[in-house]
């Protein structure tokens, strides 16, 4: 629609417009008619002549002929045919190229892998896009579209240039090039590069909604008293207590890297905590000085009979929300540090209840998030935030109003509402209840309280999924069934026997009766999965403890479309390569691994100048060298091919004769 569009479109005072002003259109016209004649008749020159004057500013020949050209070039660069044409064509066969700028050093970018790189428009992955655009906005990388020039002009001229007369097939030679090198290229590169962009942007976006949408669907450890620790060196470690619904009871800083008294102090401290707040869990930052505190925090357990969960926390974003006008307002009265432990306890006792409050891009499971396009971003991640919200349910007593906000129908100002009403009369007992609440009427109720639970409420029902507008078919059920609500359990088992088609009404069909028979079977369960920590290999704390071939456990913290991240406890997380991830083709990692996710994963290589590490999670280990077989001594055996082919068959003939020269080259 464009590109039909174009010829019509305001433009500013081109050369074509400037030449028409001149009155060299008629020339032009002229010329066009030349075009599909095969007569020679006047020259150009010699017509030309015609439209020389002063007045008009169009002092010679040439001048008259390159306005003239000005114009039929306009023409062509806006043919739709023609733009269609080659914009697929540089899509298809343009090749992105890119290079490092002289002043930079070899060595000293993170954009060493494009010093000399080019890679296919058509076939070019997202990151590799994002990577290369981000490279030329900083300044350090050139990043070129190149193409068959001689084929893009031999195009042109096949589909505009018809005469067999010399001299005008001469002037549309130098037309159609400057129409297409004027006019079309940069235009039709820049729309290209764009196309690519938008489509790398919607990749990335996806990728940064599934790893938000399995972070925020995390298992929670449990709403139980819990002590939370932002570790440090020289500034101490901050800890909180909190109580089983996340409220701060106590905030003390220890010391326990420093001498040895102070360290024997800050045992005392944490015993002392633990004792007293009856704490059952203990969240520890991953930050700096984690691993040494989380060795620390053990010791102490040690001692201890009854002895607390220690699990290390991803403390991405909570800097960001202890900085943020909602901690402020939590807790107007404490310190920074305090408001960032509170936030690392909190997300291990409920990561959704505590990270809806945190801008999702200062989470840090994103890829080239500051990238791409930020108004879709936001569009996106925050449907992913409310889908995950209103999949598990939000407990109305004690949800913020930051997560109300996120529940359907919810507005900002009704979730104040909610809270304050709250404040001022105490736990809901009923969903009912709502209704007493300003500026919540019958539509937004409708829409929200399916997804609002009750913990030990008036109604059983309350604590489900199933919405108030369908209450009335269960109790019909359960009255049928001459059991009391409360025993939901047994009303479901029952219920399997028996015929659902006669409990069917005009607005609750077959489909909605069995939604409501599977909630029933579990009321008020949480859908997400059992809450599992990684333990951290003990010693290994620093990249300088890690060895090629080493086994260890640890965390997915974050996943793209070139691989996976995994935290294993020395303060850099190593990447899976995609090539990496199973014993198979792996197209996108997001079918392998998942964010929080804990994996046993195996050192490949670790380069502690670049602090990179690569691991893998292959059980398929390279045989001795000792055992490999010499290449070309042997040949596969009737019965290798035999194998190959059993396996891949008719239906793969690319991995057969893949797999044959693999076996042929011994690189198994």
């Amino acid at each position: 629609m464009e590109d039909l569009y174009l010829p019509y479109r305001p433009k500013r005072r081109t050369r074509a417009a400037i030449a028409r002003e001149k009155g060299l259109e008629p020339l032009a016209i002229w010329i066009k008619s030349l075009n599909h004649s095969k007569a020679e008749g006047r020259s150009l020159e010699e017509e030309a002549t015609k439209y020389i004057s002063a007045e008009k500013g169009v002092l010679t020949v040439e001048a008259a002929l390159s306005g003239a050209s000005d114009i039929l070039a306009e023409e062509v660069a806006d043919t739709a045919k023609h733009r269609t044409f080659l914009r697929e064509y540089l899509m298809e066969s343009g090749i992105l190229t890119s290079r490092i700028k002289p002043d930079h050093a070899e060595g000293s970018t993170k954009f060493e892998m494009y010093r000399n790189y080019q890679t296919k428009v058509k076939t070019v992955a997202p990151h590799n896009l994002l990577a290369l655009y981000r490279g030329e906005t900083e300044g350090i990388l050139e990043v070129a579209l190149e193409f068959d020039h001689d084929a893009v002009l031999s195009y042109l001229e096949s589909e505009e240039i018809h005469t067999k007369v010399k001299p005008v097939r001469e002037f549309y030679r130098t037309m159609v090039q400057d129409a297409f090198d004027r006019l079309m290229k940069n235009s039709l590169i820049t729309e290209v590069r764009t196309a690519k962009k938008q489509a790398a942007d919607v990749e990335s976006i996806k990728t940064f909604e599934a790893n938000l949408r399995e972070l925020l669907l995390a298992a929670p450890a449990g709403m139980k008293p819990t002590l939370a620790i932002d570790p440090g060196f020289r500034t101490g470690c901050k800890v909180v207590a909190l109580d089983q619904t996340g409220q701060f009871l106590k905030y003390q800083t220890i010391f326990p890297h420093q001498s040895a008294e102070q360290r024997k102090q800050a045992a005392r401290t944490l015993t002392d905590l633990i004792q007293t707040y009856q704490i059952e869990l203990v969240a520890i930052g991953n930050g700096t000085a984690g691993r040494e505190t989380d060795e620390f925090v053990k010791e102490v357990l040690k001692t201890l009979e009854r002895k607390p969960v220690s699990v290390i926390v991803n403390e991405a974003g909570a800097s960001v929300y202890s900085a943020s006008e909602v901690a402020i307002a939590e807790f107007p009265d404490q310190d920074i540090t305090v408001r960032g432990s509170v936030s690392i306890g909190r997300r291990l006792q409920d990561p959704l209840a505590e990270l809806v409050k945190i801008d999702p891009k200062s989470i840090g499971v994103g890829q080239y998030q500051h990238d791409v396009d930020q108004k879709l971003l936001k569009k996106k991640l925050n449907e992913t935030v409310e889908s995950c919200v209103n999949y598990v349910g939000v407990d109305l007593n004690t949800a913020s109003k930051e997560l109300l906000t996120f529940v359907s129908g919810i507005s900002a100002s009704i979730a104040n509402n909610i809270v304050t009403y709250r404040n001022q009369n105490g736990a809901f007992q009923s969903r009912r209840q709502l209704l007493k609440v300003p500026k919540l009427g019958p539509k937004a109720f409708e829409q929200a309280a399916g997804f609002l639970r009750i913990r030990e409420g008036k109604n059983p029902l309350d604590n489900t999924a199933v919405h108030p507008e369908s209450y009335s078919v269960v109790e019909r059920i359960a009255s049928d069934l001459n059991l009391p609500l409360h025993n939901i359990t047994e009303i479901a088992a029952q219920l399997k026997q028996t015929d659902l088609k006669k409990y069917v009404t005009e607005a609750i069909g077959e489909p909605t009766l069995r939604d409501i028979l599977a909630e029933l079977e579990k009321p008020g369960r949480d859908p997400r999965a059992e809450f599992k920590y990684a333990t951290f290999k003990e010693g290994v704390k620093e990249i300088s403890d890690l060895k090629v071939g080493m086994e260890l456990e640890g965390v997915v913290t974050n996943v793209a479309n070139f691989g996976a991240f995994v935290d294993i406890g020395v303060h850099q997380d190593g990447l899976i390569h995609v090539s990496q991830l199973a014993d198979r083709f792996v197209s996108d990692p997001k079918q392998v691994v998942k964010v929080g996710q804990v994996v046993t994963v195996r050192v490949l290589e670790v380069n502690e100048q670049l602090k990179r590490v690569s691991l893998s999670m292959r059980a398929d280990k390279p045989a001795p060298a000792q055992n490999r077989p010499q290449k070309g001594k042997a040949q596969p055996s009737a019965a290798t091919l035999e194998d190959l082919k059993a396996k891949f068959g008719k239906k793969d003939r690319a991995s057969l004769y893949i797999g044959m020269k693999l076996w042929e080259a011994h690189s198994f």
